[in-house]
């Protein structure tokens, strides 16, 4: 009896350690504590893309040949675009031009909706009181249209003679000198190829308009039996890019770029593919020109 008491004493003790070692065995350990790892760094953010360049509107009135026209592509062409596209090289401008009619081109200026103009502007007290002007890039004068057979030798002769002018222009301030400002033989037109028409089929006895558009097209139209006057009593005029008053800045551009076109002789290339002869000294010589 206690023998048997004994051996189930031992049986039992050895089935408790047997279940302690099993217990032991099959116990988790904890899990390793995390590995602190070190924020990844910020990305830096990309550099915003460069400020497109600005583009300065150019306003002309493109009814002015040879210095301002469309071509039979509607492109803008003429000797007043390649100075300015010459100018804009130089100076690091990208520009586009407007085709702008003549008839309110300030109020575009003043008004912002351009940023220059370039259209055979001529350069007056008047007008300097609301624009600012660039140096002068061109001189001009005025010049007389009448037809072969005319009588008309002198600007006098016109005092009571019906004359064609472009509406606003220098043409148009003579004129209206000569004969007051509500003559009724003035005769006022959107553009001088128009006056010129007008001359043509016997409207007006002249015209009086800037001597390079008057040349050109008398060149180009030989059916109009054309003769041209000039005088002597037309004081010289020079013509400039106009900008907004107190563009200080736009006007440093131009007029460097325009000193800079005159010095390398770009000014002059230009000059004689337009009028055949280089410009000589400045912006002027003894050839065609013109102004409004």
């Amino acid at each position: 009896m206690t023998t048997l008491t004994t051996r189930r004493f031992l049986q039992t003790a050895g089935l408790m350690a047997a279940g302690l070692i099993l217990a032991a065995c099959g116990k988790s350990e904890p899990p390793p504590a995390p590995t602190a790892t070190a924020p990844a760094p910020a990305a830096t953010p990309a550099p915003p893309p460069p400020a497109p360049p600005k583009v300065y509107v150019v306003g002309t009135d493109a009814a002015y040949a040879p210095f301002e026209s469309q071509n039979e592509k509607g492109e803008i062409v003429g000797f007043n675009i390649d100075v300015m596209n010459a100018i804009a090289k130089k100076a690091g401008m990208e520009v586009k031009f407007v085709n702008t009619p003549w008839e309110g081109i300030f109020n575009t200026l003043a008004q912002g909706d351009r940023d220059l103009l370039i259209s055979s502007i001529t350069i007056t007290e008047e007008r300097k009181q609301t624009m600012d002007f660039s140096a002068p890039y061109f001189d001009a004068a005025q010049l007389i249209a009448v037809k072969q057979n005319s009588k008309v030798a002198k600007f006098d002769d016109l005092k009571k003679l019906k004359v064609g002018v472009q509406t606003g222009t220098t043409g148009d301030e003579v004129v209206s000198k000569l004969q007051g400002k509500t003559s009724t033989n003035i005769k006022r037109f959107e553009s001088t190829p128009l006056a010129l028409k007008e001359l043509e089929a016997g409207g007006v006895d002249a015209v009086v308009a800037d001597n390079g558009v008057v040349i050109n097209y008398v060149a180009n139209n030989a059916g109009g039996k054309f003769k041209t006057v000039s005088d002597t009593a037309f004081a010289p005029e020079q013509y400039g890019i106009a900008v907004k008053k107190g563009n200080t800045e736009l006007l440093a551009k131009l007029n460097k770029g325009l000193a800079d076109i005159k010095a390398d002789g770009t000014y002059d290339q230009i000059y004689t593919k337009y009028f055949g002869k280089p410009a000589g000294a400045g912006a002027s010589a003894p050839a065609p020109a013109a102004s409004k």
